[in-house]
């Protein structure tokens, strides 16, 4: 069983005996079981503790976004719940405020918050950069944008949260693809730069393809900004891509600002500096750029 199953169910319907249900399977939560072959997901929590809460909550905050597909959440997470009445669980967070009728819908069988009131939670959370990330990850699932949620802060105006709310909506994106894209982007708006454009399409000659994406950046001076993964450094194949791709992307103009891991945790000036060079090169005469292009580029 690829999906998490009550215990009790298993054991009346007989497709498993008390036996296998020891040696085959895992307890989730509490008659909550999963195959200990199976890859843990933070789907499948969500589901596990929906099925806990004996199909009566409804899901919500990282387990809503997860149901909807968001990836790059930490399936060893807590789920979490909309539930008015019943104990708490260990590795399960609940939820006991009031929602109205149109903030939850059924979503693959499963009672979820909407998409607008998932974003309304999540953007409302301690920590403006991770709650962008996890805005951004939902909106990129969902194609959900900021004037889906902005009703939400008139309909709840006395919420926590709500200042840091609208910073979210201001800087959310649904191009981005990753957290790094997400942090990079944040590096570049809080330097002073404008918001980048995401997932700027580039017609061309890439090989099989006809054209290429990039991360961010502003296609009025052909300056793009690319997180790069482990992978674009340690598999061949991607390496040898990214060689023609950025070739081709030099050929027709383009200057390509590369970012790695180390310079977005340790060295962001270092991508400010860069771009904001690029820029110069390109023409552009934004206020921050007098400033950032004179930095040292390490």
């Amino acid at each position: 069983m690829e999906q998490p199953f009550l215990g009790t169910e298993a054991l009346a319907a007989g497709t498993v005996t008390r036996r296998g249900l020891a040696s085959r399977f895992e307890p989730v939560y509490r008659d909550v079981y999963l195959a200990r072959d199976a890859e843990m997901t933070a789907a499948k929590r969500a589901v596990a503790a929906w099925l806990w809460s004996g199909r009566k909550a409804t899901l919500t905050g990282l387990s809503a976004s997860a149901v909807y597909g968001t990836r790059w959440i930490d399936p060893a997470a807590p789920a979490e719940l909309y539930r008015r009445n019943g104990k708490p669980a260990t590795g399960i967070l609940v939820h006991r405020d009031e929602l109205d009728a149109d903030e939850t819908r059924l979503f693959t069988g499963l009672p979820v918050t909407t998409p607008a009131r998932t974003a309304f939670d999540l953007g409302r959370r301690p920590g403006r950069d991770e709650a962008v990330i996890q805005v951004d990850a939902l909106s990129q699932a969902t194609r959900l944008c900021a004037a889906d949620i902005a009703p939400l802060l008139e309909r709840h105006p006395g919420a926590r949260g709500l200042v840091q709310l609208r910073k979210v909506l201001d800087l959310m994106d649904e191009g981005a693809e990753s957290p790094q894209e997400t942090r990079t982007r944040l590096v570049l708006i809080d330097a002073g730069l404008p918001k980048p454009q995401t997932q700027i399409v580039v017609r061309g000659n890439f090989g099989a393809r006809r054209s290429a994406r990039i991360d961010m950046g502003y296609s009025q001076f052909k300056v793009g900004v690319e997180y790069e993964g482990v992978q674009h450094w340690t598999d061949p194949r991607v390496r040898a891509n990214d060689i023609d791709r950025y070739a081709e992307l030099a050929a027709q103009g383009w200057i390509i600002i590369r970012v790695s891991a180390d310079m977005l945790r340790h060295r962001p000036h270092v991508i400010v500096a860069r771009t904001c060079e690029a820029l110069r090169v390109r023409g552009a005469e934004w206020p921050v750029i007098a400033r950032k292009s004179e930095d040292r580029v390490a």
